[in-house]
């Protein structure tokens, strides 16, 4: 399988997906200083342990990541031409929305302030499986998330092993379990060039850093919530009003934003 030279471009972007959180922006806003250079900082002393900048930074990778692959998830229900493209589709909607609970429910806990919109990076992939149809979608949307999926999967694991926080430890579980059951149904579409892919994963371009951090919300505007469909298996903790379209808002205190729409906009920036 070829995937076109625009595409190959993209996804080489992916490769700095491991390294979106330590290059976040507005760190009065998510917290993300680079001030110490060491991610095992503690920032603060919580009830659920220690935190560190890089459990800090965790919880708004985690969020940034469904805010760009929830709706590439349905868009997959919508353009997959195959069976198993859509079925991909439903476990990143299914497995997206319940993180994303996850990470609105512990983040007031942890003094997390959470972004509403993906980086210009992850945009940038939602804008281009956003112009493609037919098999093209289906074989650049297989590529271009097994890909971001497989930088991340050893990032969880490592702060599963080193993180004393036990709600951080607890995302990191659920993290990894969806992470995993994504790359499997990604796999099982059979568009996997797993040559172009571990290429990828493992030469990752530098980019600047305003392509790798979210847009900061609008202080005291509704949080993002992505809603899980009726019959998602994933766990969600119920909060914000849906509002029939796969999305809702939540009056919470984490950080809001100021557009509704899951979908984020498609430039790169």
């Amino acid at each position: 399988m070829r995937i076109t030279r625009n595409v190959a471009g993209t996804v080489f972007v992916g490769g700095a997906l491991s390294m979106t959180i330590i290059a976040l922006a507005y760190p009065a806003m998510l917290g993300v200083q680079n001030t110490s250079g060491s991610p095992s900082r503690v920032i603060a002393n919580t009830r659920y342990g220690p935190l560190t900048e890089a459990d800090r930074d965790f919880v708004v990778k985690v969020r940034a990541a469904g805010l760009w692959e929830y709706p590439v998830g349905q868009m997959a229900l919508k353009k997959g031409t195959t069976k198993a493209a859509r079925t991909a589709g439903e476990h990143l909607v299914s497995g997206h929305a319940g993180l994303d609970a996850t990470c609105r429910k512990i983040a007031p806990e942890l003094n997390i302030t959470l972004p509403n919109q993906a980086s210009p990076q992850q945009q940038g992939f939602v804008a281009t499986l956003s112009s493609d149809t037919g098999k093209q979608f289906d074989s650049d949307m297989a590529n271009i998330l097994r890909v971001t999926h497989g930088q991340i999967f050893p990032a969880i694991a490592k702060i599963r092993a080193t993180t004393r926080n036990t709600l951080v430890r607890q995302l990191a579980d659920q993290a990894n379990d969806t992470v995993l059951d994504h790359i499997t149904v990604l796999e099982k579409t059979g568009l996997v060039n797993f040559d172009s892919v571990n290429f990828q994963q493992s030469t990752p371009p530098k980019l600047p850093q305003e392509q790798l951090t979210p847009p900061a919300p609008q202080p005291g505007a509704p949080v993002l919530v992505l809603s899980p469909p009726p019959n998602a298996s994933s766990t969600s903790d119920g909060s914000g009003t849906s509002d029939g379209s796969g999305t809702s808002e939540d009056s919470g205190t984490s950080g809001g934003g100021v557009a509704p729409e899951v979908t984020p906009s498609p430039t790169v920036g």
